[in-house]
């Protein structure tokens, strides 16, 4: 039987599939979503990308792609209308990605880390917090005066450090981000992307995802 969609594995509360849906709802691309609880992965999944991260996106073609960049890159070289792609972010999503993610996991899970000292984490990662404030303040966004790549490909990690302590959170003098993120979470893209999703089983109805549904 052919695939008529592509087919995105994704959790609807990892911020890597996060950023991977904000792209396809933006590009207009239209996908057969399954939404996987992490602890029961499919086997259709496994079998598509054997290292069982989400998300994952299996092509018409037979094609995957499994890193949540990637798909994003994917989803906007085919069309992108907001102009995601128009400005360079100067190595911000690779910071994100390594350095501030390492300090997020160790600050929002310290048990998972029981040889490490976890508590510095918290400001290691208020130091990139009040660099991507500063750009903000400057700019009207990350890189630019509207939002592109990075601004999406960061905020839900942005949304998870802020959602470990929300109150910490917002003692923070960082008004710019805050409100950037604010304007994130308020946004109708958010709430697209975002509606309850039931687990995916072969069994299940076709799911599809995407903004001209």
């Amino acid at each position: 039987m052919s695939q008529t969609y592509p087919i995105l594995y994704s959790f609807r509360r990892c911020p890597y599939a996060m950023r991977a849906r904000l792209a396809l709802y933006a590009s207009g691309a239209i996908v057969e979503l399954r939404e996987v609880v992490l602890r029961d992965k499919p086997d259709h999944m496994l079998e598509t990308s054997p290292k069982g991260t989400v998300p994952v996106l299996l092509l018409q073609d037979g094609n995957v792609v499994d890193e949540s960049l990637d798909i994003m890159i994917w989803a906007l070289g085919r069309q992108d209308p907001e102009e995601w792609l128009g400005e360079e972010d100067g190595g911000l999503i690779a910071r994100n990605d390594n350095k501030f993610k390492y300090a997020l996991d160790r600050y929002k899970y310290p048990d998972r880390y029981p040889e490490e000292d976890c508590s510095s984490m918290f400001e290691q990662g208020v130091e990139i917090l009040t660099d991507l404030n500063e750009r903000i303040e400057k700019n009207g966004y990350l890189v630019a005066d509207y939002p592109t790549l990075a601004d999406y490909a960061i905020f839900p990690f942005i949304r998870q450090f802020a959602n470990t302590d929300r109150e910490r959170f917002e003692k923070l003098p960082l008004p710019a981000l805050q409100k950037w993120l604010s304007d994130h979470l308020n946004s109708e893209m958010f709430e697209a992307i975002m509606p309850k999703f039931e687990q995916w089983t072969p069994d299940s109805e076709t799911l599809l995802f995407g903004k001209n549904i």
